[in-house]
């Protein structure tokens, strides 16, 4: 089954998931049990430079005001790093869309 969110109509919280991710967002991080979460390191989202293809286009991209001051954040090269986040993006779904 495929479910498709639409972030302008999040679906409905019932009073008890609210308390309970309330509750999450007030306890600090070292208190949060991550132990059932998949290791991802940063290696997962990035590419080195030099595995990157070197042609580029340049084009104009509409993106989330927090999206780009997230990757500005991480200072120099912030392009680069959201270049090859969707190229992972892209290689983890060739197979897939390749198939249908």
């Amino acid at each position: 089954m495929k479910r498709t969110l639409d972030l302008k109509k999040p679906p409905q919280l019932s009073a008890e998931q609210k308390a309970r991710l309330d509750a999450v967002a007030a306890m600090p991080d070292e208190q949060i049990d991550y132990s059932d979460a998949p290791y991802l390191p940063d290696a997962v989202w990035m590419k080195t430079a030099e595995q990157l293809p070197h042609t580029k286009k340049q084009i104009t991209l509409r993106i989330d005001a927090e999206v780009l001051a997230f990757f500005k954040h991480a200072g120099p090269r912030y392009q680069s790093r959201m270049n090859a986040v969707l190229r992972s993006y892209v290689e983890a779904h060739k197979s897939k869309s390749h198939t249908r």
